[in-house]
């Protein structure tokens, strides 16, 4: 293989923070708010006026706010935050004119998991919070101006997520039936009784998004009566449902709202790439000029009241996120910023869509990126299996796939059976099949990149994180021969615990308890067993790096912790572990003292040559592979998880 002709990049830049992130114009189209790093290197908000330069910092948060949004005021900007990796997450309020910053959910351990807000109703939101109950979210409405929070609607015990119409009444709602299945009900007004709306089979969704204007119909994604979800508008009175777009083999993924005008504007499909559907004749002359501005994949981030000014992202897996703001009386794009602007002098990896077949048959789609300016044939290979499972890969920037192709590695992300966008027969394919036919598939995958000659079968890795984390391990134990070291990032071990341990969510275990076993069910516990790592914790002797972080509410931490002790007392493996305080790696001193995930490929994968520096952090890491096997549980007070 010969070398990379790319350029080395810093690690730091490609896990650094974003510069300027995620972009939102005010709903008077006068101001812009954004995430960036303060001088501590946490992402705060930001605000400058459209078209000056007079940007400022406007919170003042000790770790990165990733969720805000402004209020229908233009003058507050509602924003999330949790306490040291929680994951509780508080909902706050900025007032920019008084700059006073306000804990609007103050209660000890309550979590804020949605917000509902309208135009017509300028000085409150609704939220859903689980203040009653820590198991379930109801909603409450909250006074902008004074704080005040009152009970407006509760949670019967099986509710996942609300609607609000366009008077901010809370009159549908979504939640899981015993089966497995969803069921989407209705009211006609705040007084009336609920109703069903529908109600599906495990096999089905339908996911209610938004009520039109007239609040007589109901927004949804649907799969049922076939196979992949499509864009259905349903009349909450007769039933009656009227599609507005679909594509075969493929499931709808954005649906665009315009939240004033309540109409369905225009729906993403992502075959390979990101394909829009536009049903709003209105807006089809903007989606044909902006597909003509840049050659990366079109997303609408924002709009204005008036919707004349939007911001557009384009991205692309070779090249940083770029903002524009699109001006739709001129049909003019002004570009705003690139979410990691260093990058642009760096000439990135190309990731190339493929499919192939697994060994039953099915079709399985992914994305493999190739090391720049090298031959594409016998490369040391990274499969990355993704989080999930129930999502999926897309075309767009990676920064672990670029850090690993520009190092000189292929990188392979494969959609196996169980993820979304490939409607219902791909999804179901993957239930109860943990550890079986879903990890068959990523084992295909390896056997694929080989046989077309791509990966070198005596130097492959396998790396992911929460699932991707629990495939690496099982790829690890399940498949002892075929990698040559794993990296499990927040992954679980054993499917019994984790199960059980898992926060709860209303009806969520139903859905669990169909697509991958129920640990109360005695006649589940061989499969669920059968399926988990640790107990073929003796067939693992490659190399294994596991992190987790400590506070993880999702995947708990003990997951890794028996798994490691596992490991440690056969002493079948080199491995070294790494707990880190709180949930996720937020800032690039997290991803680059990581002592790099990506550190522990280079001696068992062989990609491109080091700098001195992450020679040094790898052999830190891992320590001397002629010497004694060593592990390191160490703790910091930084965040943790990848998830």
């Amino acid at each position: 293989m010969s070398a990379s002709s790319a350029a080395l990049i810093p690690r730091t830049v490609l896990l650094g923070s974003p510069k300027r992130w995620q972009p939102t114009l005010s709903p008077d189209g006068t101001r812009i708010a954004y995430l960036a790093p303060n001088e501590g290197d946490a992402l705060q908000i930001w605000v400058c006026t459209l078209g000056q330069s007079d940007d400022r910092c406007v919170s003042a948060e000790r770790r990165s706010i990733q969720i805000y949004e402004w209020a229908w005021d233009s003058n507050t900007i509602l924003y999330r935050r949790d306490n040291e990796g929680d994951e509780n997450l508080h909902l706050c309020a900025i007032d920019l004119e008084t700059g006073n910053a306000r804990d609007l959910t103050p209660w000890q351990g309550v979590r804020c998991h949605d917000t509902m807000t309208a135009a017509k109703r300028l000085g409150e939101i609704l939220a859903a919070l689980n203040v009653r109950d820590r198991r379930m979210m109801d909603v409450w409405r909250i006074d902008l101006r004074t704080g005040a929070a009152t009970l407006e609607v509760e949670n019967p015990g099986d509710v996942a997520w609300w609607i609000a119409d366009d008077e901010l009444v809370v009159r549908a709602c979504y939640g899981f039936t015993p089966q497995g299945g969803c069921e989407v009900r209705v009211r006609s007004d705040a007084s009336a009784p609920w109703r069903t709306l529908l109600k599906t089979s495990p096999d089905e969704e339908a996911w209610p998004l938004s009520f039109s204007k007239d609040g007589r119909e109901l927004f949804l994604k649907s799969s049922v009566g076939r196979d992949t979800m499509c864009a259905v508008a349903m009349d909450i009175e007769s039933r009656r449902e009227r599609e507005i777009a679909a594509m075969d083999g493929f499931d709808a993924e954005e649906m665009l709202i315009h939240p004033v005008r309540r109409e369905l504007d225009a729906v993403a499909f992502a075959p390979a790439r990101r394909k829009w559907v536009v049903s709003n004749i209105a807006l089809r002359a903007d989606f044909e000029a902006l597909a003509r501005a840049d050659d990366g994949d079109l997303g609408v981030v924002s709009r204005d009241l008036a919707d004349s000014k939007w911001i557009v992202a384009f991205t692309s897996p070779h090249r940083p996120i770029r903002y524009h703001v699109w001006d739709r009386e001129s049909k003019a794009s002004m570009f705003l910023f690139s979410h990691l602007p260093e990058l642009e002098t760096y000439e990135l990896a190309e990731a190339r869509p493929i499919k192939y077949r697994a060994r039953d048959g099915m079709e399985i789609h992914g994305y493999l990126t190739i090391p720049r300016g090298v031959d594409p044939r016998n490369l040391p290979l990274v499969l990355n299996p993704h989080v999930g499972p129930w999502t999926r890969n897309y075309w767009e920037f990676d920064d672990s796939a670029q850090l690993l192709a520009n190092r000189g590695y292929a990188v392979l992300q494969p959609n196996f059976r169980g993820s979304t966008g490939y409607g219902r027969k791909h999804l179901r394919a993957g239930y109860r099949q943990y550890g079986l036919a879903m990890q068959d598939d990523l084992t295909d995958a390896v056997k694929w990149a080989v046989d077309e000659r791509i990966a070198d079968p005596g130097r492959v890795a396998i790396f992911g994180g929460s699932y991707g984390g629990y495939a690496a391990l099982a790829g690890a134990a399940f498949t002892p021969d075929l990698y040559k070291c794993a990296i499990d990032l927040c992954g679980f071990s054993n499917l019994l615990t984790k199960l059980k341990s898992a926060r709860p969510i209303a009806g969520i275990r139903a859905i669990w308890n169909s697509r991958i076993g129920n640990p109360d069910d005695p006649a589940d516990n061989e499969l669920l067993a059968k399926a988990s790592p640790l107990f073929a914790a003796d067939k693992i002797k490659i190399p294994m790096l596991i992190a987790h972080g400590a506070n993880d509410a999702f995947v708990i931490e003990a997951e890794s912790e028996q798994i490691v002790a596992a490991i440690e007392e056969r002493r079948v493996s080199d491995l070294c572990a790494v707990s880190r305080r709180g949930p996720r790696l937020r800032s690039p001193r997290e991803h680059s003292g990581f002592p790099c995930a990506r550190g522990a490929i280079p001696r068992r994968a062989s990609g491109r040559s080091l700098r001195t520096d992450e020679q040094r952090a790898h052999r830190g890491f891992l320590g001397d592979r002629e010497g004694n096997r060593q592990i390191s549980f160490a703790r910091s007070r930084t965040s943790g998880r990848a998830a």
